[in-house]
């Protein structure tokens, strides 16, 4: 067995404390923040694997709304770089249900619109619209326009 000890100097051991905050506060700069992500609401749907229509449909059949069969719109729409106000407040409601647009920033995504037709208690039309990439929706809303006029995320509120 071997022991082997080491006389320090105060000015060694004040270098190592040094040196040490110097990488700890090098560390605290480069590691990226998660804020500009924000938090994300647990959900437990599966929003991957819509590849056709009739996955978007079935999609929106799992929250309880009717479709019609065809989108009234597809539309290729870019996610922009930089969230001005409105776009942080579509994000909110992306974010409550489990998305969050930040992480496609310059990305280009499909829209697609469809009415709904059994939504109760609202006299104007009702459409659902489905943000998707790569075969996931990566946001949505169901909105209305109108005298009564809404926006929420794909669980009625």
């Amino acid at each position: 067995m071997f022991i082997y000890t080491v006389k320090a100097s105060r000015l060694k051991f004040f270098a190592l404390i040094l040196c040490s905050v110097a990488v700890l506060l090098t560390l605290a700069a480069v590691v990226p923040r998660t804020e500009d992500f924000g938090d994300v609401a647990a959900v437990s749907y599966d929003y991957g694997n819509i590849r056709t229509n009739e996955d978007r449909v079935a999609f929106l059949k799992g929250f309880g709304y009717e479709a019609e069969i065809q989108p009234v719109e597809v539309e290729e729409v870019k996610v922009p770089d930089k969230f001005d106000s409105v776009y942080e407040r579509y994000n909110d409601v992306q974010r409550a249900q489990g998305l969050n647009l930040k992480r496609y920033t310059g990305k280009t995504v499909t829209r697609y619109t469809y009415k709904i037709t059994n939504y109760e208690g609202v006299r104007e039309d009702v459409f659902a619209n489905l943000l998707i990439y790569n075969n996931s929706v990566i946001g949505g809303d169901v909105c209305a326009l109108g005298d009564n006029a809404f926006i929420h995320g794909f669980a009625r509120e």
